[in-house]
């Protein structure tokens, strides 16, 4: 993810992209100012970054969603879709290399519905 989305984020949902060493300084913060108690402050900071970890899979499926929404409507094909086809071109091209190799086999006969231009 790059730095421009992850700032985007962080601003729209908080601690969803603040480091652990941020959010251990803010409740420092809160510790030194008495809003918090010293012995509350590894809770707080440990449910903090759950939190922040669960808002980050939340925001990573949304996103996820998103762009495979966009990716449809765009008619944009799936990467399963592209490796059917090229089985499917690597079949036809066996084949058409076993029937080039069975009308050579044949001799001078012409391929059906080709015109015969042998000049015996």
């Amino acid at each position: 993810m790059s730095d421009l989305l992850k700032k985007a984020i962080s601003l729209g949902v908080g601690l969803t992209v603040v480091s652990k060493e941020k959010v251990e300084k803010a409740v420092d913060e809160l510790v030194k100012r008495g809003e918090v108690a010293p012995s509350e402050s590894k809770a707080l900071v440990d449910r903090l970054i759950e939190r922040g970890e669960e808002e980050r899979g939340i925001i990573k499926s949304a996103v996820q969603e998103q762009v495979q929404r966009v990716l449809k409507d765009l008619n944009v094909p799936a990467k399963s879709d592209i490796a059917a086809l090229e089985e499917r071109i690597a079949v036809l091209e066996r084949r058409l290399a076993e029937l080039e190799g069975t009308s050579r086999l044949e001799g001078s006969q012409p391929a059906e519905g080709t015109p015969d231009t042998r000049t015996d």
